[in-house]
């Protein structure tokens, strides 16, 4: 399998843009199924099913997320929410990215190009 060099993933519960600088195609998505839909679905039976279901699409998100972290030596997460930690905390139970450098960062929304900004930044600096 080839390693690439950096990774930037801003992301927050519902979607994680994927930023490889040397790529022909910088960017790409990967989308949680937890939708709203699914919330109020599942929150309409019980609350403690709504959270049982939260927790296994999230868990299926940060695997489709972990599976592309692989690929990298360095990875920079970065967005508005607590899903970058909770993704962080979810990988550094697994020892296959523990030879994968993982930086967090916060950020505000912000759009396409900030987001390639933010992770040129972040890659110059180190």
């Amino acid at each position: 399998m080839k390693t690439n060099n950096n990774l930037g993933i801003w992301m927050d519960h519902s979607v994680a843009n994927l930023i490889d600088l040397k790529s022909k195609k910088k960017c790409r998505s990967i989308e949680s199924k937890f939708t709203s839909e699914i919330k109020e679905e599942a929150l309409i039976r019980s609350e403690s099913l709504m959270h049982n279901k939260r927790q296994q699409m999230n868990e299926k998100f940060y695997d489709k997320i972990g599976a592309q972290i692989l690929k990298y030596k360095n990875v920079l997460l970065f967005g508005p929410t607590n899903a970058k930690v909770e993704l962080h905390n979810y990988l550094n139970k697994d020892l296959h990215f523990q030879n994968i450098k993982i930086d967090i960062e916060s950020s505000d929304n912000i759009t396409d190009n900030e987001q390639i900004a933010f992770v040129k930044n972040h890659f110059a600096k180190t």
